[in-house]
């Protein structure tokens, strides 16, 4: 597995689970003696113990010598980075690129080299002819073969797919994922199977038609809030149809994190590139980078038209709960507008703060929910985490300065808020 970031950790660690032997490779030196002490670099529930797991079995290993992990291995994973290239947003596929040229060097037998990081259409072709000219002799095949992991359930969704889609265009490098994947196949998970560019191009769309989904409700919400209707009931109406599923029909700030915004401008370059515009995609890229930004004015409408010399406590600061990842999060964009409107900023959230300090500074971090609400002019739920569901409204109340809780993500009843004494503003309900 070549890289030990989100996809290649967790991936690592699940493949060595179902029994085959998996070497981590990451040229950062000290990040591979953290592994191996069982240090997870990342916040993701059940990672560490099952990390710890793979290295006592012995058959979960970390190391930098990619050439001596390489020349074992039946199968090689690449599983690094694939940002926005700065300017065009299209995927940078410069590491991609690198691992495939030290993986061609390296191979001693016939190996399956895999792309398991989010990669453009046509990517494994330029894998393969990289491997090529760099090792005319060497004897393999190129697979695709793309993660569905969600952030804060990444295990559960390795270990219990949908379905798992493979592109190979060889049997022997169809047998060899299959055996790979095989314990999901006792459990009869779906398996498709398909050539590169299809499979490539699934992730893509699969993740651009969630992104939809998030951001057309979004939109109704805002509707809602017009007519007099509750999206919150809209979306269970709409849910209930088969054909449309109640999954992402969420109402909230927008989506983040570290694939859609960044898997929907590539498929829009990708797409563009080619002469087939995706105008639908575009627009949700559009849609929702600007209701980021109209978030913090719906906190200052909520405080009366402004924020001038007043305190504003943030509940959640990570893209969503159960992950410390503050990639593209709404409260990047939420908490520099109140700052910028004149707010002071304390904030809590129970994973991301730390790596959010260099992303918002001059915020004021808490310890708990309540101190984030102490002498607060106003209380804003960005990211629904758990503990932020069933709050003490009185115990607010009695700590907070005024009674204003603006909730982004709908986790409470207008009705219980209000009858508590708080003026209360939700997305899509009255």
């Amino acid at each position: 597995m070549i890289g030990t970031g989100y996809v290649g950790l967790v991936s690592g660690a699940c493949f060595a689970e179902f029994g085959p032997n998996v070497v981590c490779v990451d040229l950062d030196a000290s990040k591979v003696e953290r592994l191996r002490r069982g240090e997870i670099p990342i916040y993701e529930p059940g990672l560490e113990d099952l990390v710890a797991k793979g290295i006592k079995s012995g058959r979960l290993s970390f190391t930098t010598e990619l050439a001596a992990a390489v020349a074992e291995a039946d199968a090689v994973f690449i599983a690094v980075g694939t940002p926005s290239r700065r300017g065009d947003g299209h995927a940078d596929l410069r590491y991609v690129e690198a691992a495939a040229i030290e993986i061609a060097k390296a191979l001693t037998g016939y190996t399956v080299v895999v792309t398991k990081s989010t990669v453009p259409v046509g990517t494994g072709r330029r894998v393969e002819q990289i491997i090529r000219e760099t090792n005319p002799t060497a004897e393999f095949d190129v697979a695709s073969n793309p993660e569905f992991l969600r952030e804060g359930s990444a295990i559960s969704d390795f270990m219990r797919p949908d379905r798992v889609v493979i592109g190979a265009e060889s049997d022997r490098a169809r047998a060899v994922m299959q055996a790979l994947y095989r314990p999901l196949y006792l459990m009869e998970t779906p398996v498709v199977l398909t050539n590169l560019e299809t499979s490539e191009l699934t992730k893509y769309a699969a993740n651009a038609f969630l992104a939809t989904k998030i951001t057309f409700i979004n939109e109704i919400a805002d509707l809602c809030e017009k007519v007099g209707a509750d999206v919150q009931d809209v979306a269970r109406g709409m849910g209930l149809d088969g054909r449309i599923g109640k999954k992402f029909l969420h109402a909230g700030p927008g989506y983040g994190g570290s694939c859609f915004p960044k898997d929907t401008i590539a498929l829009v370059r990708t797409a563009q590139e080619y002469g087939s515009p995706a105008r639908l995609v575009e627009t949700v890229v559009q849609v929702n980078d600007t209701r980021k930004g109209a978030m913090a004015s719906r906190v200052i409408q909520a405080c009366g038209g402004s924020v001038r010399g007043k305190t504003i406590g943030v509940l959640g600061v990570a893209f969503k709960p159960n992950t410390d990842d503050m990639r593209e999060a709404p409260s990047l964009a939420i908490v520099p507008a109140l700052q910028d409107a004149g707010a002071t900023v304390r904030a809590y959230d129970p994973a991301a703060m730390h790596e959010a300090q260099s992303l918002l500074p001059g915020v004021q971090w808490c310890e708990q929910a309540y101190d984030a609400a102490s002498g607060a002019d106003a209380l804003v739920l960005i990211t629904e985490w758990n503990e932020f569901r069933a709050l003490d409204l009185d115990q607010l109340a009695a700590v907070m300065k005024s009674k204003i809780l603006v909730d982004l993500r709908n986790v409470y009843r207008p009705e219980e808020v209000r009858a508590a004494g708080f003026s209360y503003a939700s997305i899509g309900r009255l």
